[in-house]
């Protein structure tokens, strides 16, 4: 999709990604506890400079003690790895409430303290939407996932999942084929690639997408971490769609995690005799949108206004959009439209003539595309309309 050696952020300092590994790692110090520490005393190193009256009337006397203790020498080897890690192109670490961290992940009640990407991280600040499912998805169910993730990278959403066999992986692949982008996270350190089989969807995603990790170089695929990881799915998009789903899945977890943090729920439906269905319809019952077509989604998000906070410059709504107005025309979309000319033209040459990251040009598409201003044509070619 682009090249994957850019900066987007001032890279942590050693010292200050030391404090970082320290908080995030010391014993009995949860993410919620943490941010309300940084929040607080307003760094990491401030945290550890603290004396123990004052951190004892944050977390008590007995946290404050185990805050003090000095870095157990595992955590000076992390560091040591992950600034090696951090070297190779493409890779790098993200604080919370640094520069570069994904805004709307920082919203929910206990965003991760670090995450860990490989890849265009630009790709997290720009319009999201989760796609999730079963691991033993159905023929139909792993072709809907495709289609779906496929058409709405198409319209400019950047398809975030969890790089599971079933639902997420045909995700994922959909959505590589246009210019939206995938975000995977992945339940491990960054840098492994799990389970097996999806290896090559893995490093494809690291090149033309983005990999997400909050756990640290080395750490395996433990059962725990697929559940927790979930909030970060919900939590970098505007909304989840749900393909299929059993009755007792994790997928419905990420959905009503999603709704709690206001953001938007879809469901396929099923048949009511197929088990994978019976989730989706659980959702549908609870209040989640039902769901047929790309388009449904599309016209659901364009009433968002999380959707409309991630618009690459102020402007129109998308619901202004949708409900025809006239002004929905911002410089960018000006911009796009003026090298955009009136043949076809692929979204990669856009990117090249306007010297925007891929997150502005699909936020700046799918505003075009709602207005009815620009069209999508076979193998992802994009063209003005009449109304353009």
């Amino acid at each position: 999709m682009q090249d994957t050696d850019f900066i987007v952020a001032p890279a942590l300092s050693p010292s200050r990604l030391a404090a970082w590994l320290r908080l995030e790692r010391c014993p009995g110090i949860g993410p919620r506890t943490a941010a309300a520490l940084i929040e607080a005393f307003g760094s990491p190193e401030a945290v550890f400079a603290a004396g123990h009256a004052a951190l004892a009337a944050r977390v008590g006397p007995a946290l404050a003690q185990v805050l003090l203790q000095p870095p157990p020498e595992a955590t000076s080897r992390l560091l040591d790895a992950t600034l090696a890690w951090r070297e190779a192109p493409g890779h790098r670490v993200l604080a919370l409430g640094e520069p570069g961290y994904p805004d709307l992940l920082a919203r929910i009640p206990d965003p991760p303290l670090l995450l860990y990407i490989r890849g265009d991280a630009r790709l997290l600040d720009g319009p999201c939407l989760a796609i999730v499912g079963s691991r033993n998805a159905s023929v139909q169910g792993r072709a809907n996932a495709t289609a779906f993730g496929e058409a709405l990278s198409g319209a400019g959403l950047c398809i975030v999942s969890g790089l599971a066999l079933g639902i997420d992986a045909a995700a994922h692949e959909g959505a590589l084929r246009r210019c939206g982008g995938t975000v995977a996270v992945v339940g491990t350190g960054p840098d492994l690639a799990y389970p097996a089989r999806n290896r090559a969807l893995c490093e494809r995603i690291a090149q033309d997408g983005c990999i997400v990790s909050e756990y640290p170089i080395g750490t395996p695929p433990l059962p725990g971490n697929f559940p927790r990881r979930n909030r970060i799915i919900s939590g970098l998009a505007a909304g989840v769609l749900v393909v299929e789903a059993a009755a007792q899945s994790g997928s419905l977890i990420t959905a009503r995690q999603a709704a709690e943090h206001g953001r938007d729920v879809f469901a396929i439906p099923g048949s009511i005799h197929a088990a994978l269905a019976k989730g989706c319809h659980t959702l549908i019952r609870e209040g989640a949108r039902l769901v047929e077509t790309a388009q449904d989604v599309l016209e659901a998000l364009a009433l968002s206004p999380l959707l409309a906070a991630h618009l690459p410059t102020p402007g129109s709504s998308l619901s202004d959009i949708k409900n025809g107005s006239e002004n929905a025309g911002t410089q960018a979309e000006s911009a796009l439209l003026d090298v955009l000319g009136h043949d076809p033209v692929a979204p990669d040459v856009l990117l090249a003539r306007l010297g925007w990251h891929a997150g502005e040009l699909s936020a700046s598409l799918l505003v075009l595309e709602l207005a009815g201003r620009i069209e999508r044509l076979a193998g992802g070619l994009i063209q003005r309309t009449g109304n353009g």
